[in-house]
């Protein structure tokens, strides 16, 4: 009988064959060029590359494909990682964020873990696509770029789909067991996408924080600079602060524990007009100043949300406890309002279609017609709000979503009014799609609560042995402050399970309140995560729009 060190001496050599083998074979004639359905292949590069991305051992043969689609013009090129050794057999598609259809770092990560990914750019270029899409909306002045924006809404993601299993199954020489998409903001909308038109491309999607609904939240990220705008006040960096601290000390406890952070956002009726007169010290210039009037009226409306001149609900406004820098980042000692680029662009290239047009003179009327003219144009394109995902469940797909109550870029609000639509039309949607929230979260991530630990690997039990995530497994270092009464480890380590939407997270009366085994996913939410209701979302509901519809039908395009 061979000896033990004598059978690792073997194992070890046959996976050096079997890497230097696959590293032969990482050679652009090598690689399958796939059929593509409306799409042509114009070019194919592979090239080994050795601890990609600084991750040690970490060898890939890195495949770009380049094709185009005949008539249009564009040339999309699609990435696809392939690990040199250890393959797990499930090729795993990455989301992009922000105007980025895919993130080529986050496919690193990864590959290291076995999978074989992709990504692509959509066919525009990737050094300015997260936050400015200017360079490549339009044509001309007037003219969108239609067939980009189709290609960075959905037609490229299901091509590099195909690309990339194609490609995995003809490189290994054996099938793709299980394919996984990954995503969070604009990955999360392209999960959801995925989803609704392309139903059997994934088994399991991801879809963080989704970027869903794209025509109601990327005009209403707007929002904050066209309130300060037209009310003609930009609250200092010390003001927002001090409403934000403010608002997370009156609503914290709603939820029956003080932590830091704000659970039971619906039942959060905290208005800036009571800091009117507080005396502020600003640590960020040592300076003291007065909170104001116009700087409640500023804040209260934009955690209001955008609404039309005559009060009418048009989305949500930013969540109770979120960081104002983002969509509203005025600089210090500067009274001057400055824009978010992400949907600045999308005003002056898809809406105004003038890259020059200066969105600071946008007034209430006019962002209303603008909001209601990008539902008109780009529903059928980018809208993505469809809330049939039954050829998905037939499909066998599964898909979790979980998100920041925090979140200073997306709404938690619409994310939750997406789900509520998909549980109206097939109320056993929990059977194969289920959504999670967490206090504290910002956009994909930071802030004071807990994220989850190993979502994928959850997702993966729930598609390959069946087993539903009844909790997602979350904790996050969990900073000391005065505030809170949690109790903290020697590690100052938080632990908590996030609960599947419409259950929430209580606590059962004992116990460190850092740690998971203290709390409970209860049915009885006491209406903590009502947020997105019927008061305010009327126009959405399917056969009654309402107002809504009239005045899509009076607006100029």
């Amino acid at each position: 009988m061979p000896s033990m060190p004598f059978i690792g001496v073997v194992v070890s050599s046959l996976l050096v064959f079997a890497k230097t083998s696959l590293a032969s074979n990482c050679t652009a004639s090598s690689i399958a060029r796939p059929s593509i359905f409306g799409a042509t292949v114009l070019n194919v590069t592979a090239l080994p590359v050795s601890n990609y991305e600084g991750i040690a051992g970490n060898d890939i043969c890195y495949v770009t494909i380049t094709i185009t689609h005949p008539g249009t013009g564009d040339r999309v090129n699609n990435y696809i990682f392939l690990p040199l050794s250890g393959w797990n057999s499930r090729f795993q598609g990455i989301g992009g964020g922000g105007y980025a259809a895919g993130t080529l770092s986050d496919a690193a990560a990864q590959t290291a873990l076995g999978y074989s990914t992709g990504a692509t750019d959509a066919g525009h270029d990737t050094s300015d696509a997260v936050q400015d899409s200017s360079p490549w909306a339009l044509l001309s002045t007037g003219n969108v770029n239609q067939n980009l924006l189709l290609n960075f809404a959905r037609r490229s993601l299901h091509d590099m789909t195909i690309i990339g299993k194609a490609v995995s199954e003809h490189f290994y020489g054996r099938p793709v067991e299980y394919a996984y998409w990954n995503g969070c903001s604009t990955g999360g909308r392209e999960g959801l996408a995925l989803a609704q038109y392309y139903p059997s491309d994934y088994d399991g999607i991801i879809a963080n924080a989704p970027a869903v609904q794209w025509n109601d939240f990327t005009p209403g990220q707007q929002w904050p600079l066209t309130v300060e705008n037209n009310e003609g006040y930009a609250p200092s960096p010390c003001e927002f602060n001090t409403a934000v601290s403010a608002v997370v000390r009156a609503c914290d406890g709603l939820d029956g524990t003080i932590d830091g952070t704000i659970s039971a956002l619906a039942l959060c009726d905290f208005t800036a007009q009571s800091l009117i007169g507080t005396s502020l010290t600003c640590a960020s210039n040592s300076s003291t100043q007065i909170f104001s009037q116009a700087a409640a009226d500023v804040i209260d409306k934009i955690w209001q949300g955008p609404r039309t001149p005559q009060g009418e609900f048009l989305w949500y406004g930013l969540p109770k406890g979120a960081n104002f820098s983002s969509l509203a980042p005025n600089l210090a000692n500067s009274s001057v309002p400055q824009p978010f680029l992400i949907s600045d662009s999308w005003y002056r290239g898809f809406l105004a279609k003038d890259i020059d047009y200066n969105t600071a003179n946008i007034s209430y009327e006019e962002f209303t017609d603008f909001f209601l003219q990008g539902h008109l144009q780009y529903d059928s394109i980018i809208g993505d709000a469809s809330p049939d995902l039954r050829p998905f469940k037939k499909h066998g797909g599964k898909m979790i979503t979980w998100q920041g109550l925090a979140d200073q870029l997306i709404m938690p609000q619409g994310t939750q009014l997406y789900y509520q639509k998909v549980r109206s039309l097939d109320p056993s949607v929990h059977d194969f799609y289920r959504q999670f929230y967490s206090s504290g979260v910002g956009h994909c991530g930071g802030g004071v609560g807990v994220t989850p630990t190993d979502q994928l690997g959850q997702l993966r039990a729930w598609v390959e042995n069946g087993t539903a995530p009844d909790f997602l497994e979350a904790g996050s270092a969990y900073p000391v402050n005065a505030s809170s009464s949690l109790a903290v480890g020697s590690e100052n380590v938080r632990f908590e399970s996030l609960c599947p939407y419409p259950q929430v997270n209580k606590y059962i009366g004992k116990g460190d309140l850092a740690m998971a085994s203290s709390y409970v996913c209860s049915e009885d939410n006491g209406g903590w995560l009502d947020f997105a209701g019927p008061s305010g979302s009327s126009y959405h509901c399917t056969g009654g729009p309402g107002w809504y519809a009239s005045a899509l039908s009076e607006v100029d395009v």
